[in-house]
Parts: structure tokens; sequence; C-alpha cells
């Protein structure tokens, strides 16, 4: 609550606040009551219906937050429909709050995302978008894709006030300084953790760090989690939406775009869905010029290959010291240590081609005279 108080001194004037929390864990059943008295409290307007006025459905659960739709009917008749999401439980340790906060009103104004409507306690409240989630098949759809790609280059050009240092290895070292000194009582936990090798995930880190930062990859403000899941489709109007923009920071492109090629994968972390370089390639030219994808250079297509997977390997670590945390923290039912396991797993196999090919991009003469 700390975290959201502060965050909401950021915002600019007039953003209705209610301290009230909402849990997590209740059933919709439950929930509704509990959304009911929140949406009172924030909307003077609605402060005196009862709740035959309201209906709350769950819109999706991740395995962090959980986003619900509220249809209000007033008393003319008329329904408004809002979003309400829930922060999951101890989020913070992973988030921060008052950046995301920030965020939302610069990309909104900029076309991104649902309207930022009210804050509470542990959750906020937007505007509700009429459209569909996407699925981890979707996002391999080349029509699809290259608006993704069109909408992504447009999101990475807004600017969000304050401090412009990349964060992915800041966010990495953070994880896994928490990471590596957890206590699990769980037995099946206790026992997967002690096979993890804690010195060996560092030494992978740096390395990996010293390569990325020879690359001099450009910096903008990214999404950071761009996973189906955070991709919404109105098929009627052919728009596509971005949302939820908590990991969002700025960072180095080719983590932005490298996280979202790991994300064909899905929850199940089916790598055999990542896309082939003919994908990549098709993603990228829509990114660099989509008015002119074709005319997009060889030499550019190949710096953003080299760029995309080398940052590819990064997302990597970042989520599964980051599902490490969460193994500790969160009440959701989801086997976050496996997946920890996935990810690392996927980062080693894919290591050595990607480092190698990354090795041999920067040995080219003519880029050593770029990068003087």
């Amino acid at each position: 609550m700390e975290v959201t108080e502060g965050a909401r001194h950021s915002l600019t004037a007039n953003i209705p606040y209610s301290s009230l929390t909402v849990d997590h864990s209740l059933s919709i059943t439950h929930l509704k009551p509990k959304i009911v008295e929140l949406c009172k409290d924030l909307f003077n307007q609605w402060s005196n219906l009862d709740g035959s006025h309201f209906s709350v459905e769950t819109v999706s659960g991740g395995i962090t937050n959980l986003l619900l739709k509220v249809s209000v009917r007033e008393d003319d008749g008329k329904h408004e429909n809002m979003t309400v999401r829930l922060y999951g439980p101890n989020t913070e340790y992973v988030i921060n709050r008052e950046r995301e906060m920030q965020a939302i009103q610069h990309l909104s104004a900029a076309g991104f995302g649902a309207k930022l409507l009210a804050v509470f306690g542990n959750g906020m409240v937007q505007s509700f978008i009429d459209a569909r989630t996407l699925t981890p098949p979707d996002m391999s759809n080349p029509k699809l894709a290259a608006e993704i790609a069109k909408q992504l280059r447009k999101f990475h050009q807004v600017e969000i006030p304050g401090s412009k240092e990349p964060q992915v290895w800041n966010d990495v070292l953070k994880f896994y300084k928490n990471a590596s000194t957890l206590q699990f009582d769980d037995g099946e936990k206790k026992i997967k953790y002690e096979t993890i090798l804690f010195p060996e995930v560092h030494n992978e880190i740096i390395e990996l760090k010293e390569l990325t930062d020879r690359l001099n990859a450009p910096v903008v403000f990214a999404h950071n989690d761009l996973l189906s899941g955070n991709l919404m489709l109105n098929e009627e109007k052919e728009k596509l939406y971005f949302i939820d923009f908590e990991y969002g920071s700025y960072n180095y492109r080719g983590f932005d775009i490298g996280n979202h090629f790991n994300e064909y994968a899905g929850y199940d972390c089916d790598y055999s869905l990542y896309p082939n370089k003919d994908q990549q390639f098709h993603f990228f030219r829509h990114y660099l010029d989509s008015d002119q994808p074709n005319k997009v250079s060889d030499k550019d297509l190949e710096a953003l290959y080299v760029e995309t997977s080398s940052y590819m390997l990064a997302s990597h670590l970042y989520w599964a010291l980051w599902a490490l945390i969460q193994a500790k923290m969160s009440p959701i039912d989801f086997d976050y240590i496996s997946y920890f396991f996935l990810r690392y797993n996927e980062y080693k196999k894919q290591k050595e081609k990607v480092l190698s090919l990354a090795k041999s991009y920067l040995s080219k003469p003519e880029l050593g005279k770029r990068l003087m």
C-alpha cells in the first residue's frame, strides 16, 4: 500500500483514489461485493446504487495479476464498462509501481493501452477495451506480426519522463541477489531449489552482460512483457492494443523484441514455436520501416537479428530468476520453480550458437570502425 500511495502522488491531478484492498484469492462470488464496495468508494456517481446494478466477471487470470470486467447499469439505463486489475500479492518485489503509474499516463496519451480511471490499495481501474486477448499462435500470423512490429516501433518512440538508464541488467542482478538467498519450507520446492548452481548463474549473467554491452543497442522505453496475454485485437475494427505496462522501463530495443519472440512459446515453453530467421526478418522489416518494409537493407536486418538474439538470452535469465522469487512470494497455483528450469535450460541450449553469432558479427572490421 505504501508503494501504491507513493505512486498516487506522482499521478496528474483528479485521479480518484481509495485505500481499500481486494483479496486476489476470492472466488468471483465473493469478489463481487468487494468490487461493488470499491467502485462506490471510488466513483461518487455510483455511491447510492445497490449491488444489482453491478456485474463482475473474470477477463483473465495470469500468473501475477487478476483482470476483471465490471459493468455498471446507471439509473438512466446506460451501461458503463471498465476493467479492474488486482495486483498479484507481493509483486512489489519485482515491479516498480510508481514507474508504472507514470508511464501509463504518457502511453495512454500516445494512444497505447487503456485510460487510467482510478487507483486503489492493491490495483487500478482502467477503461474497458472491447477486444479479444491474443493467443501464442496468433503472434506468428504474418499479418498480425507485421502490425505488432509497427505498433512496437511507435511504442518505442514514446518519451517517458525520468531516468533513461536501461534496466535489464539492474533488474537481473537485483533478481539474482534476491533469488539466490531464498529459504523454502515446502519440501519439494526446497529440493528443486537446492539443485540450482547460483555461482554458475552469476557467471552467465556477467558474461552475457559484457557481450551485449558491446552491441551498443538503442535504448527505448520498452514494454518488457509483450506476451500474447498483453496483446488485444478488435477484429471488426482491425485494431491492435498493447496492455499492462507494469514491467515497462527504459531498456535495450533488442531485449523487448527478443523477449516478445520468446513468448511465442507460451507458458508451456514450447520453443519449437520460436520464430525462425525468415519470420524474424519479416517482423524486423515492419519494425524498421512499416511503409516500405521490403526496402530495409540486409545490413540493418542482420544487425537487428544479432541484437535481438543476444537479448533473447537475457530475457531467459530475467524471467528464470523472476520465477524463483515468485515461487517464494506468490500464492498463485503455478509451478514457478519448474518454470525457472524451463527458461534457464533453454538459455543454455541457445547460448553457444547465439554467442558465436554475436562474436562473429562484432569481429567485422567495418563494424569496429562504426563503433569507435
